[in-house]
């Protein structure tokens, strides 16, 4: 058994199939192929399910999985402690990004460029992504980073967080939406949502995770009339009077240039959180400890782990977040931070992705 076919096992799987991984390792795809029989014929056993329309670990094939991951890693490891000694930084990064987060307020792209400038010899990884599958990458150590939306108050196990954004999520409808009605109006209790038709971002990302388990909690099943993967469609479809947009807090000139009046959710008050995730144990290598060093630097801090808002700080800061929806001051008092379509993810960039 070579480390070779343990990485072109690995990387199989997670590109589900042999077309797909065979471009990402630059080979022909039968030459691939017959590197992973040869394996499985070493094992005695099928590693992959090859009759469905992907290619995905068998039993056994899962069993081994985390191993072939750990002797890579083993390898990787040996090679970035003896480049260390050198001063010289290398391996491979991945990191997961919530769709409409590099839009937001902080700017990845900045940040990525400034540390490949500064190790150009550690290969980025860089993939967008639903929050709840990126979650899942970095428990399994298939990502070493990433930023996301959040469903839970608290860290998934094996998670780390720092919260990079914390915002009320609001109701934005067209002018002349029954919300509307009551003069003045700058909440509205989230049962008042019961029998609207809502836009949201799909299931999978953390602001919908946020919304569902809000609705429930009122003790109703949201209708989703529309689902869209990006914040700007989700606004442009509720200025059009096609149902209600459920979005983190949007500054006042966003929201009266897109035609939208926005009404802070109660009752109870969901909060859009985008966070900077990683493994509790810690990256593995020294390259994905040096971008996570320099991220929990250069995004905007906010709690880490348990230190995140509670929902009984939060329901203390209604009045803060009243005035935020409509348009004046965030909880801390400053001018709120969002901008374009949305907060906290873009509108995942809102806020859940």
């Amino acid at each position: 058994m070579e480390l070779r076919q343990l990485q072109y096992f690995v990387a199989v799987v997670e590109e589900a199939g042999f077309t797909r991984a065979a471009a990402r390792l630059h080979l022909a795809q039968p030459g691939l192929s017959a590197r992973i029989r040869q394996l499985e014929r070493e094992l005695g056993q099928p590693l992959l399910d090859r009759s469905g329309r992907s290619v995905t670990p068998t039993e056994v094939g899962e069993a081994v999985l985390p191993y072939a991951r750990a002797a890579i890693a083993a390898v990787e490891g040996v090679r970035e402690t003896v480049d260390a000694f050198t001063g010289l930084l290398r391996g491979r990064v991945g990191i997961g990004l919530v769709s409409g987060a590099a839009a937001h307020e902080f700017d990845i792209a900045t940040v990525l460029a400034g540390f490949h400038r500064d190790h150009p010899h550690v290969e980025i990884a860089l993939s967008e992504d639903t929050s709840e599958r990126m979650l899942t990458a970095v428990q399994r150590g298939e990502l070493d980073i990433a930023l996301a939306g959040l469903v839970d108050e608290g860290p998934p196990p094996g998670i780390a967080l720092r919260i990079v954004v914390d915002e009320p999520l609001v109701a934005a409808v067209a002018p002349g939406d029954p919300l509307l009605e009551e003069p003045g109006r700058t909440s509205v209790p989230l049962t008042a949502l019961r029998d609207r038709p809502l836009i949201s971002l799909p299931r999978g990302s953390g602001l919908r995770g946020v919304l569902d388990h809000a609705c429930a909690q009122a003790g109703f099943r949201p209708r989703i009339a529309f689902e869209a993967a990006s914040p700007a469609l989700l606004t442009q479809l509720a200025a059009r009077g096609l149902g209600v947009a459920v979005v983190p807090a949007l500054p006042p000139d966003a929201a009266l240039a897109s035609g939208l009046r926005t009404m802070l959710l109660t009752e109870p008050r969901p909060r859009g959180r985008i966070a900077l995730a990683w493994r509790a144990s810690g990256p593995t290598g020294p390259a994905a400890r040096a971008l996570l060093d320099l991220l929990r630097t250069a995004l905007p801090g906010a709690r880490t782990g348990t230190e995140a808002r509670t929902r009984t700080e939060a329901a203390g800061d209604e009045d803060q977040d009243a005035e935020a929806a409509a348009g004046g001051k965030d909880q801390d008092g400053g001018v709120t931070a969002a901008s374009g379509a949305g907060s906290a993810e873009g509108a995942e960039g809102a806020g859940g992705g």
